[in-house]
């Protein structure tokens, strides 16, 4: 099990991701958001004449016109509502308010769309699962989140079943749940340390997929991880930035607290160090996250960070997760992100993780090596 999987996936089917995840009921409305740099663009599907816009593309042809062209039918569900909102810009920012219909009208998403409806897909450019999934407490709906969206995520990520997304998910959640606290060594060039992060014996969580009956929730696809929110971390670890620089960041209190230079452009770690100096908040480290899947890469962090034998480290914003950093604690708005920084063979092939160790009940147990799953997990998985 591993990122360049040989699995076959059977074809994509909405009707089967929607019964699968939602096992909905007749007659529930169903809607689409999607996200746009100019939200009026959806008037009569203007935006579909721009090739940039791949995932939106794809949530016209695979999710909004599959409503439209039996699925909705088949399911008994109606609405099959569009909409679009202005991208936000940032991973789990609050969305805004107003939304547009491709009829060219302007709707209030608090007043006129998340009340009317039962179950909402976000196929968008940044995750809207903390945003989203405040909403469907307050609104009391169910939904997914699927940010990201690409052929390969179609073709395995979305078609595999998710029944078994979710047994195994469990498998995983019950080998690790209630540990103390968890050791991750890196290696690279220039560097060698070590993250712990605390869990204070909390109850692990899975993202399984599933989001049935009628309690308001909200999933991200695609799912497969055991997560923890840290109640504190201390040491270094190695980021990756967009631009390829490489920097160590150094945390105490649960916290990062500054970026050291290792490679690259020294001008995105002053930026770093510049936002942790004014903004505290956007250096909590906010989730642990081990993948749970035999999925492909897929050029995109929602789908690799699914996969066993990766983990990722976020930081900002928790408490979409059941933790306690909401975006009124960050001094800007923009700030209160949740940014997942991924660990994997693929994504950061350079930095090494020869060994990730989870303590619990005074023994410890190693559970990846080397982005792959150890003995103490793979034994689990072929029960």
């Amino acid at each position: 099990m591993n990122e360049s999987s040989a699995c076959v996936f059977p074809e994509f089917s909405l009707s089967r991701l929607l019964k699968t995840v939602f096992e909905p009921k007749q007659g529930q409305r169903i809607g689409i958001f999607i996200d746009l740099v100019e939200p009026r663009d959806i008037t009569n599907f203007a935006f579909l004449k721009d090739p940039a816009l791949t995932i939106q593309g794809h949530a016209y042809r695979d999710f909004y016109l599959g409503l439209k062209h039996g699925v909705m039918e088949e399911l008994g569900l109606i609405g099959g509502n569009l909409f679009a909102y202005q991208i936000t810009g940032g991973s789990n920012l609050d969305l805004p308010e107003t939304a547009w219909t491709p009829d060219g009208l302007k709707v209030n998403l608090l007043s006129d769309v998340y009340p009317q409806f039962d179950i909402i897909l976000c196929i968008s450019t940044f995750s809207a699962t903390a945003p989203l999934t405040a909403f469907a407490k307050q609104f009391g709906f169910r939904g997914a989140t699927l940010h990201g969206v690409n052929p390969v995520i179609l073709s395995t990520g979305l078609s595999v079943d998710y029944n078994e997304v979710s047994r195994q998910a469990e498998k995983l959640r019950r080998l690790m749940t209630g540990a103390d606290s968890f050791e991750i060594d890196f290696e690279g060039s220039g560097f060698k340390t070590t993250l712990k992060l605390n869990c204070n014996r909390q109850e692990a969580q899975k993202s399984h997929g599933l989001c049935r009956g009628d309690k308001p929730d909200v999933a991200n696809l695609p799912a497969g991880e055991v997560y923890f929110v840290p109640t504190g971390a201390e040491g270094q670890f190695p980021r990756v930035y967009e631009d390829g620089t490489v920097g160590l960041l150094n945390v105490t209190g649960g916290r990062i607290f500054r970026a050291t230079f290792l490679s690259g452009n020294s001008s995105t770690i002053d930026a770093q160090n510049l936002l942790l100096s004014t903004d505290p908040a956007t250096g909590e480290l906010g989730e642990l996250g081990f993948g749970t899947q035999d999925l492909p890469a897929s050029g995109r962090d929602i789908q690799n960070e699914k996969i066993l034998g990766t983990l990722h480290v976020a930081t900002g914003r928790s408490d979409h997760l059941g933790g306690h950093l909401t975006p009124q604690m960050f001094k800007v708005a923009k700030n209160a992100t949740h940014n997942d920084i991924l660990f994997s063979s693929t994504k950061t092939p350079f930095v090494r993780v020869p060994q990730v160790r989870m303590f619990r009940d005074g023994k410890m147990e190693v559970v990846i090596e080397n982005y792959r799953p150890a003995v103490y997990l793979e034994q689990a998985l072929i029960l």
